[in-house]
């Protein structure tokens, strides 16, 4: 009789853990945090919230280092060489990445303001402009993007790790390969790629505020690799360079036509950072920090380019053959005496670079657009890991990077959507709003910037598609060139960053000068940080300093310290 009662008495205990179980939230979903600054309704997580004081944690310096991170690069090293090959001189190929680094600059430091100025990320950022709900269509946007770009610059590591292993075993680059032509890699890129993510997965988990300590250790070992290697392929070529004598083969109208689509090539591969600059600048110390990236960006992503384009040349009279990558020209190193072993040291170099841009460029702004989109499943962690998978894994990126000519130039064209996202962020802030928001109301789904029940802000939609659409054929014409393109689109794409930025503040300022949206413009900011321990901070919120609010904190701390001690 025991034995019967003590069975269902287990029998009970067990349904009533089954019942607990069901009526649980699922462990995969995070748990409810309570927001320093969104409703208690609204389900967000403290990744979103405006960064506290204490992790504001980039100065000048950080800001600088993470460009020397994003353009010491693979990428920009061949862009400046790739111009040359469509026909213009090495001098046009200089100008052109001038030129594209200002452009890129310019839109980066302005929109960047207000990460600065209200330390919250870009998806919360273009909720005043865009409107709350409308807003998930520039965030969308902009995390496909980096998906994609993220699972492609994987691609370009695994070629890294290929450079290291064959400088340790040579044998390496004979292994037989055991995969279909189809695969679109061999068995021994399949190891390379494997390695490389294994490389960067633990990388990836660095927290944002942390990332300067990487961003300076890749700024004191990448920049003399790149240029050592470029003074040793000079010298070994006896200072003769066929580029920079090489005349021009295009000329006339053809020649200006290619060089603005030049320009507009290497402008675009960097679009998606003049949208999520907010996404670091919100950790920096001061509101002036960012703005040491307009001499940074068109410096270094100059010099890097003038670099490719001096090894290229170089390469051109030894061997007879352009080597448009540091990879190749470290892979000319394998079968000389001691060049294995610098092989490999510089192979390893260039492989710190590549994940550096991968994090910075891709992983953070994927992480944080999908935390936006889904806050009770992600916070920024769990979104590069998901990234880290999608991007890597599920895409099959080398297939991508091997056989996906159309499909690159579709994301490459695909960058025509960061354009008005980054044109209306700025006419917003700076022109319309007059860097005046109030934070609380971005994480309010019925605050001010809701706009009307859509949750759109109608001046914003309207900017964007009168914008992209006439660009819509020319992206049509990118998968698929046999669609017939009229001239005049043509050209119209040609100059589509141009175009998109500057139309989009045209169309969003003249929209909000004729019909403005009065019920969103304040007479000053708040920013979610005007009380601090009891204390209220009065004046302009957005002018106080971290470390005034440290001294708030010290100072509350004291008077109840004084107040306890009476």
């Amino acid at each position: 009789m025991f034995g019967k009662l003590e069975l269902r008495q287990r029998a009970t205990r067990a349904a009533e853990k089954t019942k607990l179980r069901l009526t649980q939230p699922s462990s995969w979903k995070l748990p409810k945090q309570s927001s320093s600054i969104a409703p208690p309704d609204v389900w967000t997580n403290a990744d979103m919230d405006p960064v506290p004081p204490e992790r504001r944690t980039w100065g000048k310096g950080a800001f600088v280092t993470y460009w020397v991170s994003d353009l010491v690069t693979i990428s920009t090293w061949s862009s400046g060489s790739a111009i040359i090959t469509l026909g213009l001189t090495a001098t046009d190929a200089v100008l052109i990445t001038l030129v594209a680094g200002i452009c890129n600059a310019i839109p980066t430091v302005l929109n960047g303001a207000v990460g600065a100025d209200l330390h919250i990320p870009f998806p919360i950022a273009s909720r005043a402009s865009h409107g709350y709900w409308f807003s998930y269509f520039a965030v969308v946007s902009r995390g496909i993007l980096a998906m994609f770009w993220f699972g492609v610059h994987t691609g370009y590591g695994g070629t890294c790790v290929s450079a290291m292993l064959t400088a340790i075993w040579p044998s390496f680059a004979t292994l037989p390969n055991h995969l279909p032509a189809s695969a679109g890699i061999t068995t021994a890129g399949m190891i390379s790629y494997f390695l490389y993510w294994l490389i960067q997965f633990p990388l990836l988990l660095i927290p944002t505020h942390k990332l300067q300590y990487m961003f300076w250790v890749k700024t004191v070992l990448m920049p003399p690799v790149a240029i050592g290697m470029t003074i040793w392929v000079a010298l070994k070529a006896g200072g003769n360079g066929a580029f920079f004598s090489k005349p021009g083969q295009v000329h006339g109208s053809e020649r200006a036509w290619l060089w603005l689509s030049s320009m507009t090539s290497i402008t675009g591969g960097y679009s998606t950072l003049a949208v999520n600059i907010p996404d670091f600048s919100r950790f920096s110390k001061d509101r002036h920090a960012h703005y040491w990236q307009i001499p940074a960006i068109p410096l270094l992503k100059t010099l890097t380019a003038l670099m490719g384009i001096i090894s290229a040349s170089a390469a051109q009279q030894i061997w007879g053959t352009p080597y448009w990558t540091p990879i190749q020209i470290i892979n000319t190193w394998q079968d000389t005496p001691g060049g294995r072993a610098a092989a490999f040291f510089c192979a390893a170099i260039w492989l710190l670079s590549q994940v550096s841009v991968n994090i910075s460029a891709n992983a953070v702004s994927f992480a944080n657009d999908v935390t936006t989109l889904a806050p009770k499943w992600f916070n920024v962690r769990r979104g590069t890991i998901l990234v880290s998978l999608i991007g890597s894994w599920a895409l099959c990126p080398w297939i991508i990077v091997a056989s996906g000519k159309a499909f690159l130039n579709f994301m490459s064209a695909y960058a025509i959507f960061m354009a008005p996202i980054a044109g209306i962020l700025f006419a917003d802030y700076w022109i319309v709003k007059r860097r005046r928001y109030d934070v609380p109301a971005l994480y309010d789904p019925r605050g001010l910037y809701r706009y009307n029940k859509f949750g759109a802000n109608w001046r914003a939609v309207v900017a964007t598609f009168v914008t992209i659409i006439p660009l819509l054929p020319a992206l049509a014409n990118k998968v698929n060139p046999k669609i017939y393109l009229p001239a005049g689109l043509k050209n119209l794409f040609t100059i589509n960053w141009l175009y998109g930025f500057l139309l989009s503040i045209a169309l969003y300022w003249s929209l909000n000068f004729f019909f403005p949206a009065k019920e969103s413009l304040i007479s000053k900011t708040v920013t979610g940080f005007e009380y601090v321990d009891g204390i209220e901070i009065i004046g302009e919120s957005s002018s106080v300093e971290s470390k005034d609010v440290e001294q708030l904190k010290k100072g509350a701390e004291s008077g109840t310290a004084a107040v306890s001690g009476a």
